[in-house]
């Protein structure tokens, strides 16, 4: 967990939300008033956000005591009790709200890659998340990526070169976006992986005469097409298959022989798993 990161993302959150103050707590429940709330799981799935949580809680107030019982990435249940947290009631209601929001969501992506990894088992295809991910939570979304099994991509435009559809068109053509990606990496002394789109057989017998790439993404590929791709490549360049690839045909993708499988379901349209903090 990136600390710093975490920081500033829940301070941006609580201001977000708090404002001048929980005018609704602060007029109904008594100053100085202690309780305690359990989370209580209301959906089966694989949880995650629970080390998230404990950074929110002591952010909002160092003196509430969190006792974590089921720990990230476990398997969850409906009527589990991931956590129990103690304190001023105050502080529990003003960080119950970003809590549930992060927790419910990241699981929902946990589950959701879980599930599909757990569908490639047994193949040697692994999963990957894309940048498809909602403004300000993509540490977050990456992070439940992890969780669940998934592997992650890139985190953004400065940790690897994706050299696109849009890339190639703009610089007039495969050759001469790989080639300056190249000398642009040497020229500013920096060492970042290629990967290259291709989006037909000839683009990508394009990328094999320029020389390569250390990925290639073989995108919106049928079943047959893909399997010659593979074919071609023949071990020399990892391979990377996108668009189109869906829960129900992720195996016939992966059977086709590929290194990696990349989804921006997992994070752009997941469902969140249902979740409550409760006082008692």
């Amino acid at each position: 967990m990136d600390k710093q990161h975490i920081s500033q993302f829940i301070k941006n959150a609580l201001s977000e939300d708090v404002g001048d103050g929980d005018h609704t707590s602060l007029s109904t429940i008594p100053s100085g008033t202690k309780g305690k709330a359990k989370l209580i799981i209301k959906e089966n799935g694989i949880l995650a956000g629970v080390e998230l949580a404990v950074e929110i809680f002591a952010e909002v107030d160092s003196l509430l005591k969190v006792d974590v019982l089921v720990g990230d990435g476990a398997e969850v249940k409906i009527g589990d009790i991931a956590l129990v947290v103690s304190g001023s009631t105050h502080s529990i209601l003003i960080a119950e709200r970003l809590v549930l929001n992060c927790m419910q969501r990241m699981s929902g992506i946990a589950t959701k890659t879980n599930r599909i990894v757990s569908l490639l088992k047994n193949t040697k295809t692994k999963l990957l998340d894309t940048r498809k991910t909602t403004p300000g939570l993509r540490y977050l979304e990456k992070w439940a990526v992890k969780i669940g099994g998934g592997v992650n991509h890139r985190i953004g435009l400065y940790d690897m070169i994706l050299i696109k559809d849009n890339h190639v068109d703009y610089a007039g053509g495969i050759s001469n976006a790989l080639n300056a990606a190249r000398k642009y990496l040497i020229d500013n002394d920096k060492s970042l992986q290629i990967e290259v789109e291709v989006r037909n057989i000839e683009e990508l017998n394009q990328v094999i005469e320029a020389g390569g790439s250390d990925r290639i993404m073989l995108d919106n590929f049928n079943y047959t097409d893909l399997k010659t791709a593979v074919k071609l490549i023949d071990g020399r360049f990892i391979t990377e298959a996108s668009g189109g690839i869906t829960e129900d045909n992720v195996v016939e993708y992966a059977a086709c022989g590929v290194d990696y499988i990349s989804m921006g379901a997992l994070t752009h349209s997941v469902k969140s798993l249902d979740m409550s903090l409760k006082a008692y």
